[in-house]
C-alpha cells in the first residue's frame, strides 16, 4: 500500500511527507532504537516515542519510510531537518504505540 493511502485511512497527523508514493509492508513498533536495527524490515514503518534525530537515522538504516511519533509529542527542528534531507515521512498520532500500530496492522491486514 502507498503512504499516502495508510496516513488517509489512519487519520495521522502529516508532518512531512517526501515520497507520499513510498510503499509501505507492515509496521515496527519499538522504543528501543538497537531492537529497530536489529528487527525492522525494509518498507515497514516505524512506531515510537523517540522524537529525536537519531531515530530518523535509524529509520535510513533500515529502509523505513516512515516515521510515527505517538502521544503527539513536539518534533525537534533538528529531527524535521534531518527527515527532510533524508526522505524519511514524519507522522504523529495522539494515540499510543499499541492503539496506532493496532490501526494500522488493520489497515495493513496484517495477521500474525
Amino acid at each position: 500500500m502507498k503512504l499516502s493511502e495508510v496516513i488517509e485511512k489512519s487519520g495521522l497527523e502529516a508532518v512531512l511527507v517526501p515520497h507520499p508514493d513510498a510503499e509501505v509492508a507492515g509496521v515496527y513498533t519499538s522504543d528501543l532504537l538497537s531492537d529497530v536495527m536489529a528487527h525492522c524490515e525494509d518498507e515497514f514503518l516505524l512506531v515510537t516515542v523517540q522524537n529525536h534525530k537519531n531515530s530518523v537515522a535509524v529509520c535510513t538504516l533500515v529502509g523505513a519510510p516512515a516515521l510515527i511519533i505517538v502521544h503527539n509529542r513536539p518534533l525537534p527542528e533538528d529531527m524535521v531537518a534531518a527527515a527532510k534531507q533524508e526522505g524519511i515521512a514524519l507522522l504523529r498520532t495522539s494515540l499510543d504505540q499499541f492503539g496506532i500500530s493496532v490501526r494500522l496492522a488493520t489497515i495493513l491486514g496484517i495477521q500474525k
